[in-house]
């Protein structure tokens, strides 16, 4: 038998060790099992709750389909001042603030301001348009109807008024953040196999066990990022703190919405008699201001507002926020036609632009059916990844030892973020605080995690510290 030459054996090659977190994927790690677990249960209302908004123009059909749509559209519009006087037959009491004239199939809305009725409530008659033969009469929010205000109301604030607002604010500001670092963790653990199909698609050939649930888990978050992104910013706009900060930053950069100026003459009230109640209304006064409004280019869905006093032009404004927007604006002197003011959405700061439309995309409305169906595959989303999550803690619990645990350990161990380089802690404290100052609901809870998390580690490690041991003194002293 021959003998290999000593020169030719290869050594074994030593143990490969251990992967060792860095400070920062740590921290990723650690603060986005956290937030999951505190985050999550808020996230999930607010999809539950967006998910059912964003049926609310099919809902509102089904149940109010009678004052909402005409049984036939056939004939000619009957003059908008006899569905303005209808209206105020089925409704003597109150000021007319708003009427909405029917387009197609839809039926003329006319709002009054009632006395009883706050939180910018009004009460909505609902007139055929070629009949002038009112349909209904309902409680409305903005045009909103009952149903479509109370899911408004749920969505924002689970019907707690101010107080349930912070629920949304939070959800809205930590989805951002849940979504990158998911993204992030993802990125790391693929590293060496960053294909699209690992980054994008879950391992079906997985077992069943947490590495199958976290790929879906993964896999499905990549998908839902930029949306989850997306709902993040354009919810905090109009949230509580947040949103106050950003009203704030639209004032100082001149970016909000162009006003109308709406001074006239006073003409004794006779075409702006809205200040003097309802004997003094003419209804004739709102065929002139749509006249107006029609010859001056604003088509589709339009909205008019009734002047506040003699003194004020009633408005005119385009409501259509399916893509491409319609929401031109003009201010009209009824008494001689002319246009006050006008403020078309071409000439809006870009910022008021993006706010506008994000808004409507928000709300699903930009893109018609279309947004719906992406809102909706969004919120069915980050309920499966929500629920997917809680899995991996489940199944991630010890099952082996002498007690079994109800749910699993961190992934890390507390403090381990620590081992961030003195540059990182130096530039992270100020952004924290600036994040705390703008988004008060996302960087009070981060700081608060941050400084808990040091206090444990720290009285964790004193309590491992074994106690110096003390020499005995020398014999005979």
């Amino acid at each position: 038998m021959s003998v290999v030459p000593e020169t030719q054996v290869k050594p074994a090659a030593p143990p490969a060790a251990p992967r060792k977190s860095s400070g920062f994927g740590a921290l990723l790690l650690r603060l986005h099992f956290y937030a999951g677990i505190f985050v999550a249960p808020f996230l999930f209302v607010a999809a539950l709750t967006g998910l059912a908004y964003t049926l609310t123009p099919q809902l509102d059909q089904l149940v109010y389909s009678d004052e909402l749509t005409v049984a036939s559209t056939e004939g000619t519009p009957r003059p908008l001042a006899d569905q303005v006087t209808a209206a105020r037959a089925a409704q003597p009491d109150g000021t007319i603030a708003t009427i909405r004239p029917g387009v197609g199939s839809g039926t003329t809305q006319v709002d009054f301001s009632l006395p009883e009725l706050t939180d910018d409530r009004l009460h909505t008659v609902y007139v055929d348009p070629y009949t002038a033969e009112v349909k209904g009469q309902l409680t409305t929010w903005f045009s909103y109807t009952p149903l479509k205000t109370w899911l408004d109301d749920f969505h924002r604030n689970l019907q707690l008024g101010d107080l349930g607002r912070h629920y949304s604010e939070f959800a809205a500001s930590w989805l951002a953040i849940i979504a990158l670092g998911g993204l992030a963790l993802w990125w790391r653990r693929r590293r060496g196999n960053r294909t699209a199909k690992k980054l994008l698609a879950p391992e079906l050939s997985a077992r069943k066990g947490v590495r199958r649930t976290r790929s879906f888990h993964a896999a499905t978050g990549v998908w839902l990022t930029v949306g989850l992104l997306f709902l993040s910013a354009t919810g905090l706009t109009w949230s509580r703190y947040a949103g106050e900060n950003f009203s704030a930053a639209l004032d100082a950069l001149d970016a909000r919405t162009p006003s109308l100026e709406t001074g006239v003459a006073a003409t004794g009230g006779g075409h702006h008699g809205s200040s003097g109640g309802a004997a003094a209304f003419d209804p004739a006064t709102v065929d002139v201001v749509a006249g107006v409004a029609r010859t001056e280019g604003l088509d589709g869905p339009v909205e008019l507002g009734a002047p506040a006093d003699a003194t004020s032009a009633w408005t005119v404004a385009q409501i259509d926020s399916e893509f491409p927007v319609r929401k031109d604006s003009i201010a009209v002197d009824a008494t001689s036609g002319a246009v006050v003011d006008r403020s078309d959405f071409a000439d809006y700061p870009l910022l008021a632009k993006a706010t506008s439309l994000g808004t409507s995309a928000h709300m699903g409305m930009l893109f018609g059916l279309a947004n719906q169906i992406v809102l909706a595959l969004l919120a069915i989303g980050l309920l499966c990844v929500i629920v997917w999550g809680y899995r991996m803690w489940w199944q991630r619990r010890p099952t082996r030892t002498t007690g079994r645990a109800l749910v699993g350990a961190p992934p890390v161990r507390r403090g381990a973020w620590q081992q961030l380089p003195p540059w990182a802690i130096v530039l992270g404290v100020p952004i924290v605080i600036a994040v705390g100052w703008v988004v008060p609901l996302l960087g009070i809870p981060l700081a608060a995690f941050l400084l808990v998390d040091i206090a444990l580690g720290a009285l964790r490690s004193r309590r491992r510290t074994p106690p110096i041991p003390v020499s005995p003194p020398p014999a005979g002293s």
